[in-house]
């Protein structure tokens, strides 16, 4: 699948509301007027559900402000631009170009997707954060990883284990209807590893979401991030993917 078709794709609606990129609104002029003549997707940037400050001391006020307001803006700037930029060459017919462009689409757009998952695994602890999953999600966790201290050791361990900058995640396999522990490069979307994986959770591992706070100790992020955990988040996707 060509990644302009992959990364323009409208997303499932419980796995990212109405989706990470969304059509530009109305009859508008210039760029977001093009995308939605042509029925493009651009990206924008997703309002939290809590404050910055809301999932400390699991993670802070200024990483989480920094990460949302920096990191993930850029992504989506970025990948605002990159689009635009193919669009054009695509209309010249500049092959060059348009390859030339792949990995910046890819690598934000994947920033993109990744980040509008992680904001909605995490909840305040005052709101249900870290509330172990119940019902279908429960019991199939204790089916593939006997249990959910085992699971929570496993994911840790991979994410600790993940050498450079990157993403862990709990992934639900369609076709088998089996859970699994993935790991993903860069801002590598889960949907690389597999066209049937389902993200449920994703940790993120670059040293931007912990290093402010954690420094170099990722073990002690990967262990406090749990604390703030959505899991109603993850149930309800589950049950939706898996039915």
């Amino acid at each position: 699948m060509a990644l302009r078709a992959l990364l323009t794709k409208r997303a499932p609606t419980l796995a990212s509301g109405l989706g990470p990129f969304a059509s530009a609104g109305g009859s508008g002029t210039g760029w977001q007027g093009l995308c939605h003549a042509r029925g493009l997707k651009v990206a924008a940037l997703p309002d939290l559900e809590y404050d910055y400050g809301a999932l400390a001391p699991a993670i802070s006020g200024e990483i989480m402000r920094l990460h949302h307001q920096k990191h993930h803006k850029a992504y989506v700037s970025n990948y605002n631009d990159a689009l635009e930029k193919l669009d054009a060459a695509m209309a010249k017919g500049d092959v060059a170009a348009v390859v030339r462009l792949q990995s910046a689409i890819k690598f934000n757009g994947g920033g993109h997707i990744n980040h509008t998952i992680f904001w909605k695994n995490l909840k305040p602890v005052n709101e249900g954060g870290g509330e172990p999953p119940h019902a279908t999600l429960g019991w199939a966790i204790d089916t593939d990883f006997g249990s959910l201290e085992a699971l929570v050791q496993k994911m840790n361990a991979e994410g600790a284990a993940l050498q450079g900058s990157g993403w862990v995640w709990l992934a639900l396999e369609k076709e088998r209807k089996k859970l699994l522990v993935e790991t993903t490069a860069n801002q590598d979307p889960l949907v690389t590893k597999g066209a049937n994986l389902v993200p449920l959770l994703g940790i993120d591992v670059w040293e931007h979401a912990y290093y402010l706070q954690y420094k170099n100790v990722k073990p002690d992020y990967l262990k406090n991030i749990w604390k703030v955990m959505n899991w109603k988040y993850a149930s309800e996707v589950y049950d939706s993917e898996a039915a």
